[in-house]
């Protein structure tokens, strides 16, 4: 299950998963930046806690990709509450 997290204005929508557990045993989530583009979408997914990037397709500049990792290492402890909780509670 993924949950809605920000949008940015340039169509950036942002998603977290359920916490998992992986093949070490660790608690993790996958947050998810995946912009529109003409041709489909850009995507890019970085693993908490380790903090890597899985998945990176599409035109995401690498300066692009630092901001995203800094957006998940300061948002970490609210991607995990929120994971728990079952998403945002949104109006």
């Amino acid at each position: 299950m993924m949950y809605p997290y920000v949008k940015y204005s340039d169509g950036t929508e942002v998603m977290f998963s359920n916490i998992y557990t992986d093949d070490n045993g660790l608690e993790c989530i996958d947050v998810h930046f995946e912009r529109p583009t003409s041709n489909g979408f850009d995507s890019v997914r970085i693993k908490l806690p380790t903090y890597e990037v899985t998945v990176w397709e599409g035109n995401y500049s690498n300066d692009e990709i630092e901001f995203f990792k800094q957006v998940v290492k300061n948002s970490s402890d609210l991607f995990y509450k929120y994971a728990k909780e079952g998403g945002l509670k949104l109006a």
